[in-house]
């Protein structure tokens, strides 16, 4: 019974992120957590593979390829730090920090004007966002406060694109430190399916987001990402 509530919360959590790009764990990770922590990370890793793949595919062509190149520089140290990070340090302390992080990020963004990454930035963001994707699998709003302001179909590619270069690493990464497992391949299994519903799902709901409404709920979702962890640290 409580497999068949994973699968129903990654079917979802993988529409939210087919509707706006990511979301997958900040939707599901809390709950997932209570049902089995060994839901997070490394199993809603392995699930958001084949839906970022499937994304991209369904939106080739919009991807920004050199900004994912450049974010990906950053990713390969900060899913490193991220891995010695999960071994080294306790958990509330790595989940208030990357919340902190995600909520001054949104902040600044609600005040910056529309702006094109830079290379830097996007390197600097790729570190950040190794960083709390292998933690806590949640390594979509640092790249996704960077993209914003872009089109819906862009916005979506782009993540696509960098979801599937990144999960595979911080898969390994996590395996090399000795936490993902037999166990945590048994629950990625138990998360495969639902992530295929909702992202069929999520083909007609895009049309109800793109355009204005877009950015709104890019903040939001990463304000929500913040919140997540802030909470699932204090609690």
């Amino acid at each position: 019974m409580l497999f068949l509530v994973a699968t129903l919360l990654a079917a979802v959590a993988a529409c939210v992120q087919g509707t706006i790009g990511f979301g997958l764990a900040l939707t599901s990770a809390p709950l997932l957590a209570l049902i089995d922590p060994a839901f997070v990370p490394g199993p809603l890793l392995v699930a958001s593979a084949p839906l970022a793949l499937a994304a991209l595919l369904r939106e080739r062509g919009h991807a920004d390829v050199r900004g994912v190149a450049a974010a990906f520089v950053g990713r390969v140290p900060g899913t490193a730090l991220g891995a010695l990070a999960v071994v080294a340090l306790p958990v509330l302390v790595l989940h208030v920090a990357i919340g902190l992080m995600v909520l001054l990020a949104v902040a600044v963004s609600l005040w910056a004007p529309s702006f094109r990454p830079t290379t830097r930035v996007l390197v600097g963001a790729g570190v950040v966002s190794g960083v709390t994707g292998t933690v806590a699998a949640i390594g979509g709003p640092p790249i996704a406060l960077l993209y914003q302001h872009a089109s819906g179909p862009r916005l979506r590619a782009t993540m696509a694109l960098y979801f599937m270069l990144g999960t595979g690493l911080s898969i390994v990464a996590l395996w090399l430190a000795g936490a993902f497992g037999h166990h945590e391949l048994v629950l990625s299994a138990v998360l495969l399916p639902g992530t295929v519903l909702g992202f069929v799902a999520s083909g007609p709901a895009r049309r109800l987001v793109d355009g204005g409404r877009l950015r709104g709920l890019v903040l939001v979702a990463a304000s929500l990402s913040a919140l997540v962890l802030l909470g699932s640290a204090l609690r």
